[in-house]
């Protein structure tokens, strides 16, 4: 049992020399998430998280093979090394940590509102008056609630479906909800013009490694720290986000 623990050891230390002998590296993308991943008009995955993937294979010099993944396969796919990587809308808990370790924060995901470009909020003040949609009971709505003027007029749907749709129609000026769901909202109604306007709460995404291969997560956090200060992160959030990623934690 030692031999064989040791030997799985070794095993699990040996990804980065494995991808740099292999000159390949495998990375567990969403392809069911935009605005982090999605399948394109060109059936070829897009997105934040395929941006992403692709720019530390091009920062590692190897080719890049890209594992469509769910929310419920995006770990034990990693856990069983069919991915090298996992770059899916990953936040930290303690629960992961348990199972697999974590880069440095690469993008961020967040709460906020959102409206045409015609509509000017460039603060929370400018939300008096202006009628704004969210799903009741979710964290925009918990957040909007406690800084928005007290003469919006917020109003509440069952779920994001009924909320995005009372945004498209024309029901509410504004919508308040998660940036997965306006990403998608805004693919499909490319004609609203909506863009982001205001921030109501951050939660950071981080890169998925294996359990113990410190190696591979140190070079690939000095990717996403020499990718920050020379702002291709930034450039990456606001070309699918709309906003710079701004500060992450490290």
């Amino acid at each position: 049992m030692v031999t064989l623990a040791a030997t799985g050891t070794a095993q699990a230390q040996a990804a980065l020399d494995n991808v740099m002998k292999t000159k390949t590296i495998k990375i567990a993308v969403p392809t069911d998430f935009p605005p982090y991943g999605f399948v394109g008009t060109d059936l070829q995955p897009q997105g934040l998280d395929v941006d992403m993937a692709r720019y530390i294979a091009t920062k590692l010099g190897v080719k890049i093979e890209l594992v469509p993944v769910t929310s419920a396969n995006r770990i034990p796919y990693l856990q069983t090394q069919k991915a090298d990587l996992v770059i899916s809308t990953l936040g930290k808990n303690p629960e992961r940590e348990k199972v697999i370790d974590f880069t440095i924060a690469y993008s961020p995901f967040f709460q906020a509102v959102f409206a045409a470009k015609a509509l000017p909020v460039a603060s929370f003040a400018d939300l008096a008056g202006k009628s704004v949609g969210v799903t009741r009971g979710a964290i925009e709505d918990q957040e909007l609630t406690k800084i928005a003027p007290a003469t919006t007029d917020i109003k509440r749907f069952e779920d994001n479906n009924a909320t995005v749709s009372a945004f498209v129609s024309g029901q509410v000026q504004a919508i308040a909800t998660g940036a997965s769901v306006a990403g998608n909202m805004m693919a499909r109604n490319p004609q609203l013009g909506t863009e982001y306007k205001l921030l109501l709460k951050d939660s950071p995404n981080f890169i998925g490694v294996a359990k113990g291969e410190d190696a591979l997560r140190t070079k690939v956090n000095e990717i996403i720290l020499a990718g920050k200060k020379a702002g291709d992160i930034d450039t990456m959030a606001k070309k699918w986000l709309g906003r710079p990623a701004g500060t992450l934690p490290e």
